[in-house]
C-alpha cells in the first residue's frame, strides 16, 4: 500500500495579503513565471512525442500518433540533442555496468542474511594472492579419437582475487537471476549445477581411462575372463578408480581452495606443454612418420606382432612370422590351415602421419561412421574380399560403438561449455566486474584458436584410420594425439591426466541456497567459517559418484550436453535434441518444474531483473492504451481510493469501509487503500511498516 508523509508547515506572515491589491499582485507575479517556465520547456519539448510504449524516442515521423503529448518518461535520449559521436564517447568514458542502488540494495539483502547466519557471510578470497589456473578448470583430456578443452587458463591467469564487488558468488547464476528473475536464475543454475557436476565425473572417467590404458594398464583389479569380457572388466576398474579419485579430489576441495591455486600453476605449465607439442609434431611427422600395418585395407592391432610381413628370413631360412602365427595354425606353412582373408590379401605398411604436405586432408575431409564392430578400412587401398565370418577378428582395429553425428556431437560438446567454469568461482574474485568479461572472451579465443588449429593439423597430417582409432591400436596402443607430439607421447598422456573439475559444482550450488529461492536447499548454503561450502560439496560429490558408476565415457558426456545445453537457448536446443533427444526432453521438463516450484513458492526476491522490469513497461503500455478513447460501458471499472483511519494501536477504526467499497465495485476494479502517517517518514518508517503488515 502507498505511504503518505505529512510534514506540519508553519503559516506564512499575513501582512503581504492583508490588501486586495497585495493579494492580486502576489498571485499575478507567481502565475507570470509558471507561464514563463511553461512556455520554456513547450519550445524545448515540443517538437518531441512518444511513437513506442517502451522507450522515449525523438524519431517518430507520424503526426497522429496515439501518444502524442503523453509521454510518461522522464528523460530524454543524449543522442537526439548531441551530435552522436560525442555521446557514445561520453558513453564509454562514463560507463559503469552498475545500476544506480543495486549496490545498496544487495547490500542489504546479504547483510540481513549474514545476521541469519555470521558462517555465510564470508566471501572468497582477500589475501591479495594471484591465483593461477586451477587444475579442474585447465581439461586437456583427449575424447575420442581427439578432444582438448583449455579454455580456462585465462579465467585465472587475468583474473585476481575478489574483496568486496556487486556481482557475488554464484556466477551465471547470479547473472541470469539478477537479470531475467528468481525463476529463470533457479532453473537455469539447477540445470548447470546439474551439468557442471556431471562434467566432474566425466572428467575423471577420462583421468582413469588414461591411466589405465597408457599409464599403468598392469593396474587393472578386474580381468577379462575371455575375449568378449574387456568392456566390463574395464567398466568395473574405472568405477573402482574413478570413485577412489572423486574421493581423493573431495578432500582437497574440503581442505580448501588455496591448495589447488597452490598447484594450479604446475597444471597450467602441464597443458600449455600438451599444446605446444601438438604444433611441434605436426611439423616433426614430415620427417619421422609412424607406420601402420594392413592387411589388404584392413587396419591390424599393432602390438600383437613383432614385424609386419607373413615370413621373415632366419639364418637364410624362411620362416612364419608371429603374423602369420596369429591367422594360422603354429608352425604349420599350409595354406589350408590358415584363414582365408589373410591368404588373399598382401600384407603392407603404410605412413600413418604423412604430414602436411601430403594431401591427405582431402580423404578426411568426408564422414565415415562406423557401426559396431566394424573393422576400420582404409578407402582406395587394394583388397580381395572374402565372404564369410572373420575368424581373427582380434587382430583388426574396430569400433568399439556405433558413432554418428548426433553421437559425435553429444561427446564434443562439452569440451566446448567449459568458458564459463571461470564465472562459476566469481565469488572468489576481487573485481569480478572487470575480470569475467575479459576472461571469457579471452578464453573464447583461446579455445577457438585451438579447436580450429587442431582440427585442420588433424586433418592434415594423420591418416584417416588413424583418426578414427579410438584407443590407438594400430599405433602400439599410444593415444593418437600423443603419436603426433614430440618429443614423446607422454607429454600429452601426463598432461591429460591432470585435468579434473570439483571446486565449480559447489559453490554454484551454494549461492542457489544461500539466495533462499528454492527452500529445500536452504541447508546446502552453509559452510565452514572461510565460506567453503561443506554441505554443498558433500552433494556434488554424491552426484559426481552417480556419473561414474555409468563408467562409460561416452554416455556421460551426452548428459553433460543436455544439461549444459539450455543456456544457449534456440542454438544449444539444437544441440540438445542432436546429442540425445530424450535427455533433452528430461532436461526441459526438470527445467520447467523448478521454474513453476520456484514461482510457486513466491520468490519474493527483488533484484530489479528484467522480466518485472517487462510487466511495469507492459502495464504503462496497457494504461496508455486505455486513453485513446472512451471507455465502452461494459468495459468500465471503478477505481477506488479508500483512506483509512487508524486507532492508537495502528488498527483500521472503521474496517467495514473496506467492506463497503468492496459493494460499491462488485468485485471488480481496483481499490487502493491507504493511510496517513503524521511526521517524517524517516523517522516513522518502522511505524509504516508495521501498519503494511496490518492492512
Amino acid at each position: 500500500m502507498p505511504h503518505f508523509t505529512v510534514v506540519p508547515v508553519k503559516d506564512q506572515a499575513q501582512d503581504r495579503y492583508d490588501s486586495l491589491e497585495g493579494s492580486t499582485g502576489w498571485i499575478t507575479g507567481t502565475l507570470g513565471r509558471i507561464i514563463r517556465t511553461l512556455s520554456a520547456l513547450m519550445v524545448r519539448h515540443g517538437n518531441h512525442k512518444e511513437d513506442r510504449p517502451f522507450l522515449n524516442s525523438a524519431d517518430a515521423a507520424s503526426k497522429n500518433n496515439d501518444f502524442y503529448d503523453r509521454n510518461l518518461a522522464l528523460f530524454e535520449e543524449e543522442l537526439d540533442i548531441r551530435p552522436k559521436v560525442s555521446s557514445l564517447l561520453s558513453r564509454l568514458v562514463s560507463y559503469t555496468n552498475i545500476t544506480q542502488g543495486a549496490k545498496e540494495h544487495e547490500e542489504e539483502e546479504r547483510w540481513s542474511l549474514a545476521q541469519e547466519d555470521p558462517q555465510d557471510s564470508q566471501h572468497g578470497h582477500s589475501d591479495g594472492s594471484l591465483p593461477a589456473v586451477s587444475p579442474e578448470h585447465l581439461r586437456c583430456h583427449p575424447l575420442p579419437p581427439t578432444d582438448m578443452d583449455c579454455r580456462d587458463g585465462w579465467h585465472h591467469a587475468v583474473t585476481p582475487d575478489r574483496a568486496h564487488v556487486l556481482l557475488l558468488s554464484g556466477g551465471a547464476y547470479f547473472m541470469i537471476s539478477r537479470s531475467l528473475g528468481p525463476e529463470f536464475g533457479g532453473a537455469v543454475g539447477l540445470c548447470f549445477y546439474l551439468g557442471t557436476t556431471f562434467a566432474s565425473a566425466m572428467y575423471i572417467l577420462g583421468a582413469v581411462e588414461i591411466f589405465l590404458k597408457y599409464l599403468v594398464p598392469q593396474a587393472a583389479i578386474f580381468h577379462a575372463t575371455d575375449s568378449l569380457g574387456g568392456d566390463s572388466a574395464m567398466l568395473n576398474n574405472m568405477r573402482v578408480y574413478g570413485s577412489i579419485c572423486l574421493s581423493l579430489m573431495a578432500v582437497v576441495v574440503f581442505v580448501g581452495v588455496k591448495y589447488v591455486n597452490k598447484l594450479a600453476s604446475l597444471f597450467l605449465a602441464c597443458v600449455i606443454i600438451s599444446i605446444v607439442s601438438i604444433y611441434a609434431g605436426a611439423l616433426k611427422s614430415m620427417t619421422h612418420p609412424p607406420e601402420i600395418c594392413m592387411l589388404g585395407n584392413r587396419t591390424l592391432v599393432r602390438d600383437r606382432f613383432d614385424v609386419c610381413a607373413k615370413t621373415v628370413t632366419k639364418d637364410n631360412m624362411t620362416v612364419p612370422s608371429q603374423l602369420w602365427e596369429r591367422f594360422c595354425l603354429p608352425g604349420n606353412m599350409s595354406s589350408a590351415q590358415c584363414d582365408d582373408y589373410f591368404l588373399q590379401n598382401n600384407v603392407t605398411e603404410i605412413q600413418g602421419i604423412p604430414g602436411l604436405g601430403s594431401g591427405i586432408i582431402k580423404e578426411n575431409m568426408w564422414g565415415d561412421y562406423q557401426r559396431k564392430g566394424e573393422i576400420l578400412e582404409k578407402v582406395g587401398l587394394e583388397s580381395v574380399e572374402v565372404h564369410g565370418a572373420t575368424d581373427n577378428f582380434g587382430m583388426y582395429v574396430s569400433a568399439d560403438i556405433a558413432t554418428s553425428f548426433t553421437l559425435l556431437v553429444g561427446i564434443f560438446f562439452p569440451s566446448a561449455t567449459g568458458i564459463m567454469a571461470g564465472s562459476n568461482r566469481s565469488g572468489d574474485l576481487r573485481d569480478a566486474q572487470k575480470s569475467i568479461p575479459v576472461g571469457t572472451i579471452l578464453a573464447i579465443t583461446t579455445t577457438s584458436l585451438v579447436y580450429i588449429s587442431s582440427v585442420v593439423l588433424f586433418g592434415s597430417c594423420i591418416e584417416g584410420v588413424v583418426l578414427r582409432d579410438k584407443f590407438g591400436d594400430a599405433v602400439h596402443k599410444t593415444l593418437v594425439v600423443g603419436t603426433l607430439s614430440w618429443p614423446s607421447p607422454w607429454v600429452i598422456v601426463i598432461g591429460s591426466f591432470f585435468s579434473t573439475s570439483l571446486t565449480g559444482a559447489p559453490r554454484l550450488l551454494q549461492a542457489i541456497a544461500k539466495d533462499n529461492i528454492i527452500p529445500f536447499l536452504r541447508v546446502f548454503g552453509h559452510g565452514k567459517a572461510n565460506g567453503e561450502p561443506t554441505w554443498a560439496l558433500l552433494l556434488t560429490g554424491l552426484i559426481a559418484e552417480l556419473g561414474i558408476l555409468i563408467a562409460s565415457l561416452d554416455m556421460v558426456a551426452p548428459i553433460l550436453s543436455m544439461a549444459l545445453s539450455f543456456l544457449g537457448m534456440s542454438m544449444c536446443l539444437a544441440l540438445m535434441f542432436i546429442s540425445s533427444w530424450y535427455y533433452a526432453i528430461v532436461a526441459m521438463v526438470i527445467a520447467g518444474m523448478i521454474y513453476k516450484y520456484i514461482e510457486f513458492q513466491g520468490a519474493e526476491k527483488e533484484w530489479g531483473d528484467g522480466i518485472r522490469g517487462l510487466s511495469l513497461s507492459a502495464a504503462r503500455y496497457a494504461l496508455l492504451r486505455l486513453e485513446v478513447g472512451p471507455p465502452h460501458t461494459k468495459n468500465w471499472r471503478p477505481q477506488l481510493l479508500v483512506l483509512l483511519k487508524l486507532d492508537e494501536d495502528l488498527h483500521v477504526k472503521y474496517p467495514r469501509l473496506l467492506t463497503f467499497a468492496s459493494q460499491l465495485k462488485a468485485g471488480k476494479g481496483l481499490t487502493i487503500v491507504g493511510s496517513v502517517v503524521q511526521g517524517n517518514f524517516l523517522e516513522s518508517y518502522g511505524k509504516c511498516r508495521q501498519l503494511s503488515s496490518i492492512m
